[in-house]
């Protein structure tokens, strides 16, 4: 039976095709989810994608948390369903309390987009596990709000548990796309929950799935080749 994985479109969402393309790419059946359904479709896990839901007002995934396709999102994570957040969904994810922490505007207040190194900090995710722990990867990244900050004991219970997904690699200065991108706390890029089903991050891994586009590298790709595996194997 074939894997089938789905991507939300919200109104505002810019980078749903880029990520059903990558769903295509890493071997399974990309779906297309409508914002306004609460029918999943009978997709194996959900991908939330990257743009400016709702034009980013009140706050940035504020809207779309409430949209009907993320109650069946909400209950279907809680049952173990695989969901991946790409900046904008990574933002939802928060409002959603699928994800503990708050996404803020850049720390320098300006919108950033260039290729950004991450340091895979947890390789054993249903979205990470075609990594290793310590790789250092190379992603597009681009937001205007991707400061990740929490309170202190949220930020150590992470920590603690391993649920720091990803970080800013911080050997060299940020205008070299080395370093903090944009004032996220602990360096801090993306986060998973407790159980490695609920995966969020600022950086675009579907910008980065075959070599003849953008900066020819691929490093986005084990994202959903990951899942795919981990779904396969269940």
């Amino acid at each position: 039976m074939t894997t089938r994985i789905g991507v939300v479109t919200f109104p505002g969402t810019l980078d749903d095709r880029d990520s059903l393309r990558a769903v295509r790419l890493a071997g399974a059946e990309p779906v297309s989810l409508w914002h306004r359904d609460k029918d999943l479709h009978q997709v194996d896990a959900v991908v939330l994608a990257g743009g400016f839901s709702y034009g980013d007002y009140l706050r940035a995934g504020a809207i779309s948390r409430f949209s009907p396709v993320m109650e069946t999102i909400i209950e279907q994570a809680k049952a173990g369903m695989p969901v991946l957040g790409i900046c904008n969904g990574f933002q939802i994810l928060t409002e959603a309390h699928l994800l503990p922490g708050a996404m803020l505007r850049n720390n320098h207040l300006h919108f950033i987009c260039r290729e950004q190194k991450l340091r895979v900090e947890n390789a054993e995710t249903a979205w990470t596990g075609d990594y290793t722990a310590g790789q250092e990867i190379s992603v597009p990244l681009k937001n205007m709000d991707g400061r990740y900050v929490a309170d202190e004991h949220v930020l150590d219970e992470l920590e603690a548990e391993g649920r720091v997904a990803f970080r800013y690699a911080v050997d060299g200065e940020a205008a070299d796309g080395y370093g903090n991108p944009n004032g996220s706390l602990r360096d801090i890029a993306g986060i998973t929950n407790a159980a490695g089903n609920v995966v969020g991050l600022m950086p675009h891994p579907e910008h980065a799935v075959e070599p003849l586009i953008g900066t020819g590298r691929t490093d986005g790709l084990p994202f959903f080749t990951s899942v795919l595996k981990k779904l396969v194997s269940a």
